[in-house]
């Protein structure tokens, strides 16, 4: 109905005497600004060496329009932060070829989209032309369906090469901009970026979609220092509140994970029993019965398996394939879920049986037919308590707001990739160094992180660089690759974080790093900052920075950092205050933990 209503206003500029306030629309902090010509958005931004050009996104025939002021809050029940308090400009321009141009300025960036006079499908069709060609350096991903890939630097780009977003480019004076999208609806496609013969200037194109909407999605391009871009909550800033009245039963949590030692699903009641057992003894709250679990042996059936979860405090979510994406040769269940009669049917069971949320796998990509299914998966699952995971899936694009029992995706080529190709065994360090700066500024993201062992091909990445990944990346539900002999053989320090780890923020900061090469990222729960680093590179590195954005800060500290040792790996220690420089191992890194 907000949507309805944002809408019908917007088409009353059609009608009404539009009162001009100007054609640059300024951020309240003064740094962001977007100014309208005959036919483009252009947008810049003030630094430390003056105003400079960010992007310019091309709209045939824009004529006059109007602005007003607008508060943004909202709270949201997982992701950076939890209570979202800003102010923005929103501006409605009229378009020369029919429908009109919205955009909205906020400190953090610009969200900008189309609306249509009439219904339109928006099926295939290049909705803008982006010009990013001051940038100095981008990391982007080739375009896959499940958007699994590497952000390399300056990565060549050929004519009507296809992009995922989201996309990342950096312009002088520490100046960034990461383009995304949101706020698809059940009648859009989502959008990707494809090259023009023109270096850093893109085509952003909608994909397949039958359906008609009144509007295109958000566009959101999120601008200003590293730590603005990675802090920024435009995404969901521009999407649709919340459609779920009673949240209480959301509750993000870490997960015990099969996959990754085995890969293979939960088809074998013992396995599953063991970590379940896992599950209790370093107290998570949730285990996942993964694929294949239609399949069980030592004569069980998942309910056994669901039962066992249930009376030993743990609470257990499962496995379902799509049906859409990957189906022959994969594994089952299938075909469970994609008619709405037998979704019902199945999530009712799972409520009743005690399943507390499903993992979703195997999509086909990007557009409405998939994009619907997922609104559709999501809404039913709400309807029966259920939490939602999306794997194989695209990356989230703002419906952690809109729909918070999405407490997950994947859309990262992330550490189940050690068990696929031996790939990832170099390029791990690196690309965990690039994600914090791309794909999960723009949502939870299941990377499936922490594993001190190896699975089908080795890791060289440390043991501190693999606790880090904990706290350094946010997902409502965190899954924990490694094997229960493995985590249950770690020093009783590393267990008592491992059963306290919150994976819903209060608050997120970036304290320092540079894609690919580090970072360090400080998020707080309650009165508990987490400081967590990753060095991405093959040398060690003295990595020093400042906390003085970080409010409230205790002075009880636990330090996880490497030993460089093969046989004792851990140096864990209990400084009396916050050291001014931390030396990590080459791939290392460190975790506190600072409370009162």
């Amino acid at each position: 109905m907000k949507l309805k209503a944002i809408l019908l206003a917007a088409m009353a500029a059609f009608m009404l005497p539009i009162a001009v306030l100007g054609d640059t629309h300024t951020s309240p902090n003064g740094k962001v600004k977007a100014e309208t010509t005959r036919d483009a958005l252009v947008v810049s931004y003030k630094s430390d060496a003056g105003w400079q050009q960010i992007y310019k996104a091309y709209f045939q025939g824009i004529n006059g329009g109007s602005a007003e002021k607008m508060d943004i809050k909202y709270d949201m029940l997982v992701g950076k932060q939890s209570h979202i308090d800003k102010k923005a400009v929103k501006a409605t321009y009229s378009l020369q070829s029919g429908g009109l141009l919205m955009f909205i300025v906020t400190d953090d960036g610009v969200a900008f989209k189309k609306i249509s006079r009439a219904k339109t499908n928006y099926n295939g069709e290049e909705e803008t032309t982006i010009d990013f060609s001051a940038a100095t350096n981008y990391w982007i991903m080739k375009w896959s369906d499940g958007a699994e890939g590497f952000f390399p630097k300056n990565q060549a780009t050929k004519l009507d090469d296809r992009w995922s977003i989201p996309a990342l480019f950096e312009f002088p004076h520490n100046v960034f901009a990461l383009i995304h999208e949101a706020d698809v609806q059940h009648d859009q496609a989502a959008c990707s970026l494809y090259s023009t013969t023109d270096k850093g200037v893109y085509r952003i194109v909608t994909d397949k979609n039958e359906q008609f909407a009144q509007s295109s999605t958000w566009k959101t391009v999120m601008i200003g220092s590293l730590s603005d871009v990675v802090e920024s909550t435009l995404v969901t800033d521009v999407s649709t509140p919340s459609k779920i009245q009673d949240t209480s039963w959301i509750q993000p949590g870490v997960a015990a994970w099969v996959y990754w030692a085995y890969n293979h699903g939960s088809n074998d009641y013992d396995i599953i029993k063991k970590y379940t057992d896992m599950a209790v003894a370093l107290k998570l709250p949730y285990v996942l019965i993964d694929a294949e679990w239609d399949e069980m042996k030592n004569g069980k059936t998942v309910e056994d398996a669901v039962k066992y979860a249930v009376d030993n405090g743990i609470k257990p979510m499962i496995w379902y394939n799509s049906s859409v994406g990957w189906i022959d040769g994969a594994p089952g269940p299938k075909f469970r879920l994609n008619k709405p009669e037998d979704r019902e049917k199945e999530f009712a069971w799972c409520e009743k049986i005690g399943v507390t949320g499903v993992k979703i796998d195997f999509f086909s990509g990007e557009n409405n037919m998939n994009m619907a299914y997922c609104i559709d998966l999501l809404e039913c699952a709400a309807k029966h308590h259920l939490q939602v995971n999306f794997h194989g899936a695209t990356v989230p694009r703002g419906w952690q707001r809109t729909y918070p029992n999405l407490v997950s995706t994947e859309g990262v080529y992330g550490a189940e990739w050690y068990n696929n190709v031996p790939t990832f065994t170099k390029r791990a360090a690196a690309h965990n160094a690039t994600l914090p700066f791309t794909r999960n500024v723009v949502g939870s993201m299941d990377y499936t992180p922490c594993a001190f062992t190896d699975s089908q091909h080795p890791h060289i990445t440390t043991h501190a660089h693999e606790l880090a990944l904990t706290a350094l990346y946010e997902s409502g539900i965190q899954h924990l690759a490694d094997r229960p002999e493995s985590f249950l053989a770690q020093p009783k320090a590393v267990k008592d974080y491992l059963g306290s780890l919150p994976t819903a923020w209060d608050e997120t900061r970036l304290l320092a790093g540079y894609p690919a090469e580090y970072v360090v990222m400080a998020r707080r729960s309650g009165d508990t900052w987490y400081i967590a680093c990753i060095n991405g590179t093959d040398e060690a590195k003295d990595v020093t920075f400042s906390i003085d954005r970080l409010k409230g800060l205790g002075k009880k500290i636990t330090l996880f950092a490497d030993s460089g040792k093969e046989k004792s790996p851990w140096a864990i220690s209990k400084p009396a205050k916050m050291p001014a420089t931390i030396s990590c191992q080459p791939r290392g890194g460190f975790l506190m933990v600072v409370n009162k």
